[in-house]
């Protein structure tokens, strides 16, 4: 049976809904210790495509606060199912974090990808982003 595909951003007392994620939405298992602190932090935010009661895609990040400029939202990642990726889902999560974004009074979203990731890089043209030139990301390993 074909369940609609709903998406939608979770609040924080819907944790239990990640208790049934399909594979390849997130790069490993929830873990239950950080789910909890994801959910504990009012500043992060989760939206998740839906197929039934089956978590097939999410766009997460969180909002933060600066002492000069209004607040930003940080997208961190957006995974999709591979059997439900070619149908917007993408898309449609990235919406609803920009839309949760301007409801919160940020001034702008942004997100990182690599430079060969084809498939990101459309995505985020495709929800209004503009690429940066120059910019570049240093990472600093704590492991």
């Amino acid at each position: 049976m074909e369940h609609a595909l709903t998406v939608r951003v979770l609040e924080p007392h819907e944790s239990q809904v990640l208790s049934n994620v399909a594979a390849g939405v997130f790069d490993g298992p929830i873990r239950p210790e950080s789910l909890t602190d994801f959910f504990s932090d009012s500043r992060h935010h989760l939206a998740v495509a839906l197929a039934g009661e089956v978590v097939v895609g999410m766009a997460s990040g969180f909002h933060y606060a600066q002492p000069d400029k209004r607040p930003d939202l940080f997208i961190n990642e957006v995974g999709v199912a591979d059997a439900y990726q070619g149908q917007g889902l993408g898309k449609k999560l990235v919406q609803a974090m920009l839309a949760q974004a301007k409801m919160l009074g940020c001034g702008a979203a942004w997100v990182l990808t690599e430079q060969d990731n084809a498939a990101a890089r459309r995505l985020y043209a495709s929800c209004g982003a503009e690429e940066q030139p120059g910019v570049v990301m240093a990472l600093f390993e704590l492991e």
